[in-house]
């Protein structure tokens, strides 16, 4: 938790590295030379918020030695993120997001929170000034609590495991402030171990295949 924070006040407090100041230009009524004004200062750093559709996410429930089942099914889930666009072509963010279930499958009741916390890395290309495809990947980690019951001994668990995920999408700028976001992501979210008498009695693995949209404010850092 404590890299968490650190990476989240890193880009907070990081700096553009390409086009630091936007220049105000016009031309004086007195010279035929341009004046340039105060330079402002670049929006490179945004901040909002993507609702999730999975379209069937995965809960691979594996009893050890046992039989096995697949709960799938369709979801929404709700992300907050916060980023910085380094260069022309690089940008990078910290996304906290929360999804989960609550469902039952061959008499096997399953309940299961996920919270994942990501740092996503993309390129970007921009045409126009406002329509901007892009591909990413992300790594982090998800925490897990699940509860399992029914025909199965009852067990409730917390776990913590490491998480990835690859998005493409496309970027439009609304304005000079807003942008809409809309994509497609693959998320491994991890393992969740259920433990009975202390010995784990069975595993689910957790994945998704995701559509969002998202809208994001732009502002700049003096």
């Amino acid at each position: 938790m404590k890299k968490i924070i650190l990476g989240l006040s890193f880009l907070i407090s990081i700096p553009a590295f390409a086009n630091d100041f936007y220049y105000q230009e016009y031309v004086s009524p007195d010279t035929e030379y341009q004046v340039y004004d105060t330079p402002a200062v670049a929006r490179d750093n945004y901040i909002g918020a993507r609702l999730h559709k999975n379209e069937r996410i995965a809960f691979g429930f594996d009893v050890r030695d046992g039989a096995d089942t697949t709960l799938k099914n369709d979801n929404v889930g709700l992300g907050l993120y916060i980023g910085n666009r380094l260069t022309d072509f690089l940008k990078i963010e910290f996304e906290t997001a929360y999804t989960g279930t609550d469902d039952t499958r061959r008499e096997i009741d399953m309940n299961f929170d996920i919270w994942s916390n990501m740092v996503n890395v993309y390129l970007f290309r921009t045409y126009g000034g406002a329509v901007e495809p892009y591909a990413g990947i992300g790594v982090g980690f998800s925490t897990i609590w699940s509860e399992i019951g029914g025909r199965m001994p009852h067990a409730t668990d917390t776990t913590f495991d490491l998480s990835y995920a690859a998005m493409i999408g496309v970027n439009f700028a609304l304005n000079e402030r807003v942008d809409l976001n809309l994509g497609v992501k693959y998320q491994k979210y991890g393992d969740a171990d259920h433990r009975t008498n202390g010995n784990t009695y069975a595993t689910t693995d957790i994945d998704a295949t995701e559509f969002y949209i998202g809208a994001a404010y732009k502002f700049g850092l003096k």
